[in-house]
C-alpha cells in the first residue's frame, strides 16, 4: 500500500509522542514492503528527503513566526498536497489543528485517524479553546473512515459520544536491553541516586504537583526535569524552582539511548500525565525498567494496574520520595517489563496497523470492483 502519516512535525523526533511514534511504525511499515510517506515540517532539523527507506515531505509550517496559527496553516499544507499523491490510506494522528480542515482531506484515500486523547480536557485550554476542540474532535470523526484509540476509556467515550467505532490499538515500546553507565557521566549522575521526570512542560502533566514534593520532602538526590523549559510555562517553572539546586531543567533529549540510561539507572521516574491515552513515555519508562511514580488517574492506572506506586498531590510525592527506592522493588519492574513483552511491543502495535489498513484496502476495493461489475439477473 501506499501510506502518508500526517499530523506530526516530523521525523526523526525531535518533539514528542506522536513524532516518536511515527518514527517507529513508518519504520515497520516501510520493512514490511509498503511505500511510506512523513510529513514534516519545514523547520525540521532533518532536511533530507528520504529517511532510512521512507520518503519525507516537507511542507511549509510558519508556527516559528506567528505561533500557534501557524500549525493549522501547516497541516493545512499537509493536507493539500496529500491530494496529489494518490495514497491509499492517510494515517492522521490527531485533530487539533488539522480537523477544520478535514474536507479537504482527499477523497480517493482512507483516512484513518488516531483521536489521540481528550484534548478539550486540557487545563492550559481556556473555555473558548476547549469549546473549539470539542467541535475539533466531532469534525475528525465525521471527516475519517476510522477511527483509531490508544486506550480503551478513549474508545469507550468515542462509542458512547459519537457511536463510533473505533479500533483499539495502543503505542508501543522496545524492552530496553543493553544499559551503559558511561552515559550517566555525562550527567554526573550515579546509578539509582536521582529521581526525573520526562515530559511536556505543561500543567495537565502535574509538573508543579512533583516539584512542589521534591522541595518539600527530605531527600537530597538530584531531580531531573526532562522537556523543553523555552516556553512561558517553563519560564514559570525555572523561576519558581530554580532555587532548590536538587532540581535539573535538562531541557529536551530525544536522543532514546541516553533517555533509557537515564530512566534505567533512576531510583524513581514520575509520570504525572493526567489527559490522554496510552502514553508513550509511561511505555517507555516501564520499558527501560524505571520504578514508577505516576499520577492516580483510570488512564494510568489500566495501563501499570499495581505496578507502581501513584500520587494525587504533592504530600503524596514527598512520601514516596522519602520512603521509596528502586533497590526494593525488582518484582514491579519485571512485571512491567513482562506487560510490554505481551502487550506494547512494537511489532505487536505495527502489526495491528497494517490489519487495520489492509482490512479497510480491501474493504474498499471489494466495494469499487461491485460498482464497476455488471448485475446480470
Amino acid at each position: 500500500m501506499k501510506i502518508a502519516i500526517i499530523g506530526t512535525r516530523g521525523i526523526p523526533n525531535y518533539y514528542g509522542g506522536f513524532e516518536q511514534f511515527a518514527e517507529y511504525l513508518s519504520q515497520g511499515l516501510q520493512q514490511k514492503g509498503h511505500e511510506v510517506t512523513v510529513y514534516n515540517s519545514h523547520k525540521h532539523p532533518y532536511q533530507e528527503l528520504e529517511w532510512k527507506g521512507i520518503t519525507i515531505n516537507h511542507q511549509f509550517d510558519p508556527e516559528y513566526r506567528i505561533g500557534t496559527a501557524g500549525q493549522f496553516i501547516y497541516d493545512l499544507n499537509c493536507i493539500l498536497d496529500s491530494r496529489k499523491n494518490n495514497f491509499d490510506i492517510v494515517l492522521q494522528l490527531g485533530y487539533t489543528s488539522s480537523s477544520v480542515w478535514g474536507r479537504l482531506l482527499p477523497n480517493d484515500s482512507l483516512v484513518i485517524t488516531n483521536m489521540d486523547g481528550l484534548e478539550w480536557k486540557r487545563s492550559k485550554y481556556g473555555k473558548s479553546t476547549q469549546q473549539f476542540l470539542k467541535k475539533a474532535e466531532k469534525w475528525a470523526v465525521n471527516t475519517s473512515d476510522y477511527l483509531v484509540a490508544d486506550s480503551l476509556g478513549i474508545r469507550d467515550y468515542l462509542i458512547k459520544k459519537f457511536k463510533a467505532d473505533p479500533t483499539y490499538i495502543p503505542y508501543g515500546a522496545h524492552v530496553f536491553k543493553n544499559p551503559c553507565e558511561h552515559v550517566l557521566k555525562e550527567f554526573q549522575l550515579e546509578k539509582y541516586k536521582y529521581n526525573m521526570l520526562v515530559a511536556r512542560l505543561e500543567p495537565e502533566n502535574s509538573i508543579e504537583i512533583i516539584l512542589d514534593g521534591v522541595v518539600q520532602s527530605e531527600s537530597q538526590m538530584p531531580f531531573l526535569v526532562i522537556g523543553n523549559h523555552h516556553t512561558a510555562y517553563g519560564e514559570y517553572l525555572k523561576g519558581k524552582y530554580g532555587s532548590d539546586n536538587r532540581i535539573q531543567f535538562l531541557g529536551g533529549i530525544y536522543d532514546i539511548k541516553k533517555l533509557d540510561n537515564l530512566r534505567y539507572y533512576s531510583n524513581l521516574y514520575f509520570h504525572g500525565h493526567t489527559v490522554g491515552g496510552t502514553n508513550p513515555s509511561l511505555l517507555e519508562a516501564m520499558a527501560s525498567s524505571a520504578f514508577i511514580c505516576a499520577n492516580d488517574n483510570p488512564f494510568n492506572k489500566y495501563i501499570l494496574e499495581d505496578d507502581a506506586v501513584y500520587f494525587n498531590n504533592s504530600f503524596d510525592v514527598q512520601k514516596v520520595l522519602d520512603l521509596k527506592k528502586k533497590i526494593d522493588h525488582k518484582e514491579i519492574i519485571k512485571n512491567n517489563i513482562t506487560k510490554i513483552i505481551e502487550k506494547y511491543s512494537w511489532e505487536t502495535i505495527i502489526d495491528q496497523y497494517e490489519n487495520l489498513f489492509l482490512k479497510a484496502f480491501n474493504k474498499k476495493q471489494k466495494e469499487e470492483l461491485a460498482t464497476r461489475t455488471p448485475s446480470y439477473k
